[in-house]
C-alpha cells in the first residue's frame, strides 16, 4: 500500500511513524501543508 502524508505538525508526525511500522504499508511519502 502507498501512503501520502500532507501536513508538518505532530500529529502528522505521528500519524507517520505508526504507519511505517505496519507490514501492510510498501511506500509511505511525507509533504508540508500549505
Amino acid at each position: 500500500m502507498r501512503i501520502l502524508v500532507i501536513g508538518s505538525g505532530g500529529r502528522e508526525h505521528a500519524l507517520a511513524c505508526k504507519l511505517s511500522e505496519s507490514p501492510q504499508v510498501d511506500d509511505l511519502f511525507c509533504v508540508p501543508g500549505n
